[in-house]
């Protein structure tokens, strides 16, 4: 069974049909990206996913089991988390207190117990720490759990909101351009740790990305949207060399020049 199933997703705004019968299958721990030109429908999919929205057609499956019609909290729960293409963290709480945010759906402890300072809040407020400082440590900012997140660099940023997700304990975890405004040695390095993510804690990864090189260096699988249809999926070098792709990216008058968007240097794609 797949992790996750999408099954003709469809969602309008108003005329505008922004993602069409939209069909896709992510299997356990791959690495599998939604490219497209801008406006071809890839965030409010994963908006569709995460329960921000509600698809007029088709259903999204996580193991089996319907979410559509679930609020984001309930679908959190279940196993699903995301960061977003413009950093959305707490700019002015420290990295540990941004963790601690993201471990809330799992704490257990009421208002009574907080009020009166239980035993068990005690263990649970002391467990969640400790959590919280061994996920700073695992996304490279040990040390850096007092630092205000605003003033931290651009790149720790991004992988500070990654740590909040995971504090979550997703088993899909989606990345909306998680290299965006990254120099080349920040996106390779966000490459190593994506696959990091699922090689060590065995966290399928459903990706977004503009930045050929990482889609194609990193990615199992790719589906490619265009005015919110599905117009192609494969590996990596099918899709590269894929003529309707191609189109959808540089035209027709574009289509015969290959190499540059979808022909950047690649990197063989680390093994499920």
């Amino acid at each position: 069974m797949p992790l996750l199933l999408a099954r003709q997703v469809g969602k309008r705004f108003g005329g505008l049909m922004a993602v069409r019968d939209l069909s896709l299958e992510i299997e356990p721990r791959t690495i599998y990206s939604v490219i497209g030109p801008n406006g071809a429908g890839k965030t409010t999919f994963f908006n569709c996913i995460t329960g921000f929205y509600k698809p007029e057609t088709g259903d999204i499956l996580l193991d089996g089991q319907s979410i559509v019609a679930k609020p984001p909290d309930q679908i959190t729960r279940l196993g699903i988390a995301r960061t977003y293409q413009n950093i959305r963290l707490f700019s002015n709480m420290t990295a540990i207190e941004n963790i601690l945010v993201g471990l809330h759906p799992h704490l257990h402890s009421g208002l009574l117990g907080a009020i009166f300072r239980t035993k068990a809040v005690r263990a649970e407020e002391a467990a969640a720490l400790a959590e919280a400082t061994r996920l700073l440590q695992f996304v490279g900012l040990a040390g850096k759990g007092d630092f205000i997140a605003k003033n931290l660099p651009y790149g720790l940023q991004r992988r500070l909101e990654v740590g909040r997700a995971l504090a979550s304990r997703p088993k899909l975890l989606l990345l909306d351009e998680p290299t965006a405004g990254m120099n080349p040695r920040e996106a390779e390095d966000m490459m190593h740790f994506i696959r990091k993510l699922r090689d060590e804690l065995g966290i399928t990864i459903l990706l977004i990305e503009h930045h050929m090189r990482v889609v194609m260096g990193i990615s199992e699988r790719i589906s490619v949207l265009d005015y919110g249809e599905k117009i192609a999926e494969g590996a990596p070098r099918e899709i590269q060399t894929n003529p309707r792709v191609i189109e959808a990216y540089l035209g027709r008058g574009g289509a015969a020049a290959q190499h540059g968007v979808l022909d950047e240097p690649t990197a063989p794609a680390a093994p499920a």
